[in-house]
């Protein structure tokens, strides 16, 4: 039987009582020594806490568990967990609402709101970083944007409504994702699930502590230089950074930082990631930009079918000859291992990069998109920002972005594509690239904070992502997959790149690694977490 038929029978033998009992263990979380153990107190509550979204809709879909039910248990897992931090607004009423419509359908209705809907039911939270729903907050982690009502839908907002997903809030995010841990002026420090002294990471650092905790099983989250990737490796989950122009990113704007940043989400299990891409991605008005696809059919599809043996590049060291930490190259050592088990052929090799003017150029993009944002707001309030409404480090940002020409812009786009170019060669002679996904472990919370000297902060941010973004600036789809723990818990996890339009290939491998090395029955202790 497959990986996911198991999982898909496991789910079927749950019924409304275990899942209602893995929110109760959830929401009791400071009574159970640890969600990993629990099993002895009430398999039910293990198995309701580690169930994926597929398996959550299953339910639904049969009448286990009603919409208004699931929702409600996954508030009530937010709010037992109140000290990690991670949902910063909740528009529980507004879900509450279309939970009691799902649930007042019958049978034959409800199966066809199902067979339209593949998620229909199931509890989402969206980002707080440039995603809107009509009539509720966004505020992108900004003072400046408190209370910020969205005057429209975005459009990958609308496709997870179509898939029948009740967005029910937002996770928190760094001011305007600007640096790779989640710690904002407006709403604080997330802390990592797994060790509360330490970073989530970020951007979509409160998407990844919803998912590692077992409050969702699948959440929102967005990628501008490793702010998907980066927290999966933090808290121990899976997190996939599409090709460019995957998903869409509109109606206001058809891409975020110049092609650099995209949307998706982390997950507990590989398959809800490619389930949810099948049901996200495509153009929408106004695209010009849409990746080729590698698979026929589905990513779920996709990854049910034997993967060829795979050539892989490995990158050990890193362009800016960083030095690496251990724990890092075990997670990457113990990569190398499960692939070269699992038949693949892994080979050590890099290609030359401009990374010093590519970075460089990250930071024109970024910074004029941190002006447009600004700009933005300043014309719906009609007044200007004031400092105190920024990050002191946005602030800077802010400040030395008025003086970008648009020849900086031209010569990032240009330096950008040069790098694609490079490693579109590359990958002729690889099927994929293997790195560590950062240099270091996480880090404590307040290394990457944006209110410090900004000389400490670019040495502390440079070894968190000197891999990712370049995959960013590229195009490139990439992965986070879990790997290893330090001697404090702490996850780290293993990062592989595909040639455009790839996610199939990645995918594949995922899925595989998910066999050999299984980690979706993990989760911390929370129990410092409950108010």
């Amino acid at each position: 039987m497959t990986h996911n038929a198991n999982t898909a029978q496991n789910a079927q033998g749950m019924d409304r009582r275990a899942f209602m009992q893995g929110a109760a263990a959830m929401a009791a979380a400071a009574s159970v020594p640890s969600m990993a153990h629990a099993k002895s107190a009430s398999t039910g509550a293990q198995q309701g806490a580690v169930m994926d979204g597929i398996a959550w809709a299953q339910q639904i879909r049969r009448g286990d568990v009603t919409p208004l039910e699931a929702l409600e248990a996954a508030i009530a897992r937010v709010e037992a967990l109140p000290k990690l931090n991670a949902v910063v607004i909740k528009d529980y009423e507004l879900a509450r609402g279309h939970a009691r419509q799902m649930s007042a359908l019958g049978a034959a209705a409800r199966a066809s709101a199902a067979e339209k809907a593949p998620l229909w039911g199931v509890p989402f939270l969206l980002k707080d970083l440039n995603q809107y729903v009509k009539g509720t907050v966004t505020t992108n982690g900004c003072v400046f944007y408190k209370g910020a009502v969205a005057q429209y839908t975005s459009t990958l907002a609308e496709r997870y409504q179509q898939a029948g997903l009740n967005i029910f809030g937002k996770t928190a995010s760094p001011e305007f994702g600007q640096t790779p841990t989640t710690e904002s002026r407006l709403y604080g420090k997330t802390s990592n699930p797994w060790n509360a002294e330490h970073t989530t990471g970020g951007s979509s650092g409160g998407a990844a502590a919803v998912v590692a905790a077992g409050i969702l099983p699948v959440a929102h989250a967005s990628d501008g230089g490793g702010s998907i990737r980066i927290p999966a490796s933090h808290c121990g989950i899976f997190g996939l950074k599409p090709s460019r122009g995957r998903l869409p990113a509109g109606p206001m704007a058809m891409e975020g930082w110049m092609g650099m940043s995209m949307n998706h989400v982390v997950s507990r299990t590989v398959r809800d990631s490619a389930h949810v891409l099948d049901l996200t991605s495509g153009a929408e008005p106004g695209s010009r930009v849409w990746a080729p696809r590698d698979v026929q059919g589905s990513y779920v599809q996709a990854m049910e079918r034997p993967l060829k043996k795979l050539r892989i590049a490995v990158w050990r060291k890193n362009h800016f000859n960083l030095p690496v930490d251990p724990q890092c190259l075990m997670a990457l050592d113990k990569a190398i291992k499960a692939c070269t088990a699992l038949g693949h052929e892994v080979v050590e090799d890099m290609p030359e990069l401009p990374v010093m003017e590519m970075f460089t150029g990250m930071g024109v993009v970024t910074g004029v998109g941190l002006i447009t944002s600004v700009k933005t707001r300043e014309k719906q309030l009609g007044r200007e920002v004031r400092e105190a409404e920024l990050e002191p480090l946005d602030w800077l940002a802010y400040q030395k972005a008025k003086g970008y020409s648009a020849e900086q812009m031209f010569n990032a786009r240009t330096v950008f594509d040069s790098a694609g170019r490079t490693l579109d060669v590359f990958f002729k002679q690889y099927d994929l690239i293997l790195t560590p996904v950062t240099a270091v472990p996480p880090q404590r919370l307040g290394v990457l904070a944006l209110d410090q000297p900004y000389e400490s902060f670019a040495a502390a941010a440079i070894h968190a992502a000197p891999y990712t973004g370049i995959f960013n600036m590229t195009g490139l789809p990439a992965m986070s997959v879990p790997m290893h723990q330090t001697p404090e818990r702490l996850p780290v996890g293993a990062h592989f790149a595909a040639p455009y339009g790839y996610e199939g290939r990645l995918f594949n491998l995922a899925a595989q690694l998910e066999q050999a090395v299984p980690w979706a029955h993990k989760l911390p202790d929370l129990s410092i977490f409950k108010a």
